[in-house]
């Protein structure tokens, strides 16, 4: 089943948005301080392109620069790219069918809202 919403997930609504955070990194990647948002942004990325099947956790080891760098993101790019995918998210929960892709897109709120130190492991 989870290889069908993600397929599903990739066709509808995955790809752009995975296109979109993937130009986001290497964009960031480009800027020598901006690397750390680069490559949570490009993390992001592999993780909206295949959803279904995996979870975000925090990761124990991040330390204050992680607390500094989700401060300054979301003040300047999470809150309204959050947003974004709580809006989407709600609208695709209209449909019946929509309602997976809505979740999937909620679910990407929190790292969105704060992508530093956080990691993507199988559920």
């Amino acid at each position: 089943m989870t290889f069908l919403l993600n397929v599903i997930w990739l066709v509808f609504a995955g790809f752009w948005l995975a296109v979109g955070y993937l130009v986001a990194g290497i964009v960031c990647c480009i800027l020598v301080v901006t690397i750390p948002f680069g490559l949570a942004s490009l993390r992001i990325a592999r993780y909206a392109l295949w959803p279904f099947g995996r979870t975000i956790t925090e990761r124990r080891d991040a330390g204050v620069p992680s607390l500094i760098g989700n401060v300054l993101w979301l003040l300047l790019a999470g809150w309204w790219i959050a947003l974004c995918h709580l809006v989407t998210g709600l609208l695709l929960c209209v449909t019946i069918i929509g309602i997976p892709l809505g979740v999937a897109n909620i679910k990407l709120v929190p790292v969105a809202l704060v992508p530093l130190g956080r990691e993507i492991v199988p559920t």
